[in-house]
């Protein structure tokens, strides 16, 4: 028996270290030449201004993304860029899945689908028409004041959950409150400030945002020493994004004492219990959604392994139970078009990512950061700039993590500011188009939702003033401020 049991050990060892030996040889392949990196290059350029167009092609996004993902994986076979082959996993097995599957970031995909799923049916229990209602009360119908109720909120959450969540949930609330105030006109303007936020209040903690744990983790940045660091630069950002944004979309105070007599008595009248068919669904929603929160907010901190997207999925079909007779309903009414978009642009990126085009744009910003020993402060600033440019256009998690291992390669640095100018380019970058974050993605798809008009070209015009005004601010901040603080 004991010999038997040796010889299967054997085997399964023989079996585990075979199959490691063929994902190795099929993971080495040689580098792509420039030219191939160049070409490559040229598909991502085609994909980003195609999408500039999309209004004028009348395509959806993940039709556009689509066909660049069948173009870069068809040209990667072609020009051998990609590992094609078995895939080890932890067991040791050996399996056999599409290298685009693999390319696709599965978390991300499980965040919006779960969440999506439990924001559509919560909403279904009357809880965010109470929320929103109260919220509208508390501002007294003054829509400056709501807007820097949920612009604070956006961030708070933003902060504790994920830009994705956030958005998600404010942007469904603001839409209410809106509607209920008769000036349905200022949601454009509210989603668009809400989705930038997102991306500065991914800035406030170590665990706000994947960029933010790669680069803490290799500078040896601690919990409480990137709060208050980054805690300073958020408050400000948040303050002149809400202020830039009233400015834009004309959301003012009330000012004559008609008009806050008029809000008052409309306020007045709305009652937070409409839409609650059931007492006991709706404080079984309120639980859910404040067990929701904290399940996301503690998974980051606890290093939970089946992450974010688990128990957002976990949490959406908990609720789902309620309608488990007419769940289809549910799965129709899901955005389809955001969810492959995501799937189509992570393939296109990842292929990216074994065409070298990344590298080249990391060899790029090398030479921006290698300035900095030249020259007091500009290859801090100008890494910080390059590093929002290319977050604007590129997954900002590989990049965070080549730039990470350029700095960590170049240990001991001369200025620990580089640090914080990949920390916050990374991060505001995504403000500079709408596929720069997920967010960003998710503020255009509610806008588009609600009919409000906001394509490709029109986001980044909408959006450009905010991006660059943050974007400068940031960098004043690191090179002034973040060394003063302890």
């Amino acid at each position: 028996m004991a010999q038997e049991t040796s010889e299967h050990a054997a085997n399964a060892a023989a079996e585990t270290a075979g199959a490691a030996a063929e994902l190795a040889e099929h993971a080495v392949h040689h580098e792509p030449s420039m030219t191939v990196t160049l070409v490559f290059t040229a598909i991502l350029l085609g994909m980003i201004l195609t999408l500039a167009f999309e209004e004028r092609l009348h395509a959806k996004k993940s039709i556009i993304t689509g066909v660049y993902a069948v173009l870069a994986l068809a040209f990667g076979h072609l020009l051998d860029v990609l590992p094609f082959g078995p895939v080890v996993n932890v067991f040791g097995e050996s399996l056999e899945l599409p290298v685009y599957i693999q390319g696709i970031d599965w978390g991300v995909i499980a965040i919006i689908l779960g969440s999506s799923l439990f924001v559509d049916v919560t909403s279904k229990s009357g809880l965010f028409t109470w929320i929103a209602i109260k919220m509208t009360k508390a501002s007294r119908g003054d829509p400056l004041l709501l807007l820097g109720a949920y612009g604070l909120l956006t961030v708070v959450f933003s902060a504790l959950l994920n830009n994705v969540t956030a958005m998600i949930i404010i942007g469904s609330l603001t839409a209410v409150s809106l509607e209920k105030l008769e000036q349905r006109e200022k949601l454009l303007g509210f989603l668009l400030i809400e989705g930038l936020l997102t991306n500065i209040g991914g800035l406030l903690t170590l665990i706000s945002s994947v960029p933010n744990i790669i680069v803490g983790q290799a500078a040896g940045i601690s919990f409480v020493a990137f709060f208050i660091k980054a805690a300073p630069y958020v408050f400000v950002a948040t303050l002149l994004t809400l202020w830039l944004g009233a400015k834009k979309y004309g959301i003012g105070r009330l000012k004559t004492d008609e008009e806050k007599e008029s809000a008052a008595e409309l306020v007045s009248s709305f009652d937070e219990r409409d839409g609650i068919e059931s007492k006991g669904f709706f404080w079984f929603a309120a639980a859910m959604l404040v067990a929701f929160i904290c399940g996301i907010a503690m998974t980051s901190v606890l290093e939970y392994p089946l992450g974010m997207g688990f128990v957002a999925m976990a949490f959406g079909i908990v609720m789902l139970l309620r309608y488990k007779a007419t769940a289809d309903r549910f799965y129709r009414a899901l955005d389809w078009d955001l969810l492959l978009f995501f799937a189509f642009l992570f393939i296109v990126i990842n292929v990216m990512e074994h065409a070298a085009v990344l590298h080249l744009i990391g060899d790029g910003l090398k030479v921006v950061i290698d300035l900095n020993e030249a020259t007091d402060g500009l290859g801090t600033g100008a890494t910080l700039v390059s590093a929002a440019g290319f977050s604007a256009v590129t997954d900002n998690i590989p990049l965070a993590a080549m730039l990470a291992k350029i700095l960590q390669g170049m240990e001991p640095l001369s200025d620990g500011r580089l640090w914080w100018s990949v920390i916050f380019g990374a991060n505001l970058g995504g403000n500079l188009t709408p596929i720069g974050s997920a967010s960003t993605v998710v503020a255009v798809t509610l806008m588009h939702k609600y009919e409000l008009k906001m394509g490709f070209a029109q986001f980044v015009k909408a959006a450009l003033g905010f991006a660059i005004a943050q974007i400068i601010l940031a960098t004043l901040y690191v090179l002034f401020v973040v060394p003063l603080l302890p």
